[in-house]
This record gives structure tokens, sequence and C-alpha cells, in this order.
């Protein structure tokens, strides 16, 4: 026997035509807007007063004091360092600024300004 099998799906090769069309598919939607944050923040570094410890001051985001506590807690969670309000500023322990003006941007600051 030199030919193949006579297979059970040959006949149904057939019957593709037969089969009902796909649905188009959906149309694309639009990216989710970004976030709206804050028109923008100054980040600057600290060492006076803190016993020679640096700490990140993030200041000028004009926010609420209910919205600074939550920004100040979703901030070292994404950071993973220690932090504190004070006043109408975020204080985070240690020198966080070159990693900090892309997690601001993520969260809708539109303009981060790092100070010395």
């Amino acid at each position: 026997m030199t030919g193949k099998k006579d297979s059970g799906f040959a006949g149904l090769a057939g019957l593709r035509d037969q089969l009902p069309s796909a649905p188009a598919p959906a149309p694309a939607t639009a990216a989710p807007p970004a976030p709206k944050g804050p028109a923008r923040a100054v980040v600057r570094l600290e060492r006076k007063g803190r016993g020679g410890k640096e700490a990140t001051v993030i200041e000028k985001l004009d926010l609420a004091p209910a919205a600074l506590a939550t920004w100040c807690k979703d901030l070292k969670s994404a950071l993973g360092c220690g932090g504190v309000v004070e006043g109408d500023a975020i204080v985070l322990q240690g020198d966080l600024r070159p990693r900090l003006e892309a997690v601001l941007t993520k969260r809708g600051v539109r303009k981060v300004t790092i100070a010395g």
C-alpha cells in the first residue's frame, strides 16, 4: 500500500464552507486616560535637623491632608521606604530622588522638579 489511510476527517474538509463566519472583531477602544494628579511636585534632599540622616522631601503637591496621607502610604509601598506627612509635604527616608521622578509621573504629576 502506497497511499495514505483514509482519514475520517477528510470528509469534514468539504463541510468547512458551510460553517458560519466568525463574528467581526470588536472595535479597538481608546487607552484609558492617564491618572489625573497634581500639576507639579518639587523634590529635594534634606539633611539638616535630621541627625545627619538623608530625607527626600516632596512639596508643592497642593493636596488635601487626607489625600497627602494616601499618597504618602502609596509612595512608601512603591519605593520600599519609610515616610511621614509633615505639614503640606511628604518626607521619605533616604535619597530617593533618582527613582521618585518616574513614580510621581506614573501617578499623574505633570511636572516634577528635582532640586539639589
